[in-house]
């Protein structure tokens, strides 16, 4: 299914016969499951503490490549937690994290950057007083390989360099459709927009794995329906394997193809969005009523 097909059948969740609450069922109907590749993240027995706290107790969990695999949970469940733990914010005092199947030292952010794990952040993490452009181009920073000396002075590889970053960002505004705005300081952007942008930013780094956190906060049902599309048209036409937390409960199981769902920083659930639906320990703490 083309882009456009598919962003066209988002919008039809979008008319007067549609519930309230977002939910893009019509999305998916007929299109054929994705497949599933080879595990490309394992986190296993995973325990973090903040003190006398415990955030997260003994989660094991994998992402294949190629999928869409969601968190969710109530708040203080420890998911954004979690996503912390993946891309080296926090450091487990228990617990290993294989990625692309071989087990990960400690590592600080930058360098998971480099090895190919990207982020969003709950909550907007943008240079606010810089353009949409230039908030995109932070994203190439680990591709960027001459010095700081070379990109000051703007000359000779530097300059070469910069041009084929640029390339590159201005095919992902195209991709977001924010071209209108691509000199825009960021910080005079709708909310929406600004998420649209950190989007962009994560994607400029070409992550294999992207981390998205509550992708979908605050915003309204339109934007929910764009940001919705993109994500669908990252994994199917960038091939980026995708681990989200999100709080839609619609969104989730019509866009996802495994969950894995915590509460009080352990793990209550996994499967498939029907076997979580009809997961009893899920419904009591989480859903509270069966999706049946």
């Amino acid at each position: 299914m083309s882009a456009q097909t598919k962003g066209a059948a988002i919008r039809m969740v979008h008319d007067a016969d549609a519930p309230h609450d977002f939910t893009a069922e019509n999305v998916l109907h007929g299109l054929p499951e994705r497949s599933r590749g080879p595990v490309v993240l394992e986190v296993k027995n995973i325990t973090l503490r903040f003190g006398g706290v415990v955030a997260i107790k003994d989660i094991s969990f994998d992402i294949r490549k190629g999928e869409i695999r969601a968190i969710i949970g109530p708040n203080g469940a420890g998911k954004s937690s979690m996503l912390n733990v993946i891309n080296g914010f926090y450091h487990p005092q228990e617990g290993e994290i294989w990625f692309n199947g071989a087990r990960r030292k400690p590592m600080k952010p930058y360098e998971i950057a480099k090895q190919g794990i990207a982020r969003t952040f709950q909550n907007i993490a943008l240079f606010k007083g810089m353009s949409t452009l230039d908030n995109i181009m932070t994203g190439r920073l680990t591709k960027m390989h001459t010095n700081i000396f070379m990109q000051a002075l703007w000359a000779g590889p530097a300059q070469a360099e910069e041009i084929e970053h640029r390339e590159k960002v201005e095919k992902i505004i195209d991709f977001l459709e924010i071209q209108h705005i691509r000199k825009t300081p960021v910080g005079r952007l709708p909310y929406g927009l600004q998420k649209r942008v950190e989007l962009g930013r994560a994607l400029a780094a070409e992550p294999d794995l992207l981390l998205l956190d509550e992708p979908m906060a605050g915003m309204n049902v339109e934007e929910k329906e764009d940001m919705c599309r993109f994500i669908l048209d990252v994994n199917e036409e960038f091939g980026t394997t995708i681990a989200l937390i999100e709080h839609d409960m619609g969104v989730v199981m019509d866009i996802s193809d495994r969950v894995v769902v915590l509460d009080y920083g352990r793990k209550i659930g996994d499967g498939t969005p029907d076997e979580v639906r009809s997961n009893k320990d899920v419904i009591d703490a989480y859903l509270g009523v069966s999706h049946d």
